[in-house]
């Protein structure tokens, strides 16, 4: 009786201890996985921008119908400037979904305003198009600390001047090349009759120079007849 009570313990440990030994013994075998799966490249349109800000922060939308303030997302906010265009956009995505729920230019007549005397937030209007469509919309965003919110503030005005800059200068150019356009046309209109005028001076020095057209010969004349 006490053998057979026995042996199922010394049982259990001897397979205790081999299960040990198997886990730390390295076969050096490799398994190749069932189902290969390829490198896919993800492109978040961002790959031709610059990042000029990058900051967390909470967004809020002006709820028209409710006349209230609907939370958009908390993420990361960023201001892009594409490196050809020098355009600036305002991207902001939620941080669990990457859900765009901001997407808009800055342009020039955008301004920001204080919500609610908070030295926190901003309020601005813009076109956004972070539904896939346009749309009229009243942003509220609420930085973490008073530093980021000058900080936000700073750069977004920063960048609305700079994009009143680049619109007047494009202005200036369009103007400057339609008046160089004009002149151009005026100067071709001029070298016009320069050429007829050319024309009338050989005939001058023709007839100055006494020459008289030829007569025919008489042997022409002859058969003529």
């Amino acid at each position: 009786m006490a053998g057979s009570q026995e042996d199922p313990i010394l049982t259990k440990n001897e397979e205790g201890e081999e299960s040990k030994e198997n886990e730390d013994e390295d076969t050096g075998a490799q398994i190749a996985p069932i189902v290969k799966l390829e490198e896919v490249a993800v492109s978040t349109g961002e790959e031709e921008e610059d990042v000029l800000l990058d900051m967390k922060a909470k967004l809020y939308r002006f709820d028209k119908d409710g006349n209230q303030w609907k939370e958009r997302g908390v993420g990361t906010v960023k201001l892009l400037k594409h490196k050809e265009t020098g355009k600036v956009r305002l991207v902001m995505r939620q941080s669990k979904t990457l859900k765009i729920c901001a997407n808009h230019l800055i342009l020039a007549s955008m301004s920001l305003q204080e919500h609610a005397g908070s030295d926190k937030s901003w309020v601005w209007h813009a076109t956004d198009f972070s539904d896939g469509e346009l749309k009229d919309e009243l942003f509220c965003i609420r930085l973490g600390s008073v530093e980021n919110a000058k900080k936000f503030k700073e750069m977004f005005e920063e960048v609305a001047e700079s994009q009143a800059k680049s619109s007047q200068e494009g202005e200036v150019a369009a103007e400057s090349a339609t008046e160089l356009i004009k002149s151009l046309k005026i100067e071709d209109k001029k070298e016009e009759p320069k050429e007829e005028s050319k024309v009338e001076e050989k005939k001058e020095d023709k007839s100055e120079s006494g020459e008289k057209p030829t007569e025919p010969s008489s042997t022409e004349a002859e058969k003529e007849a």
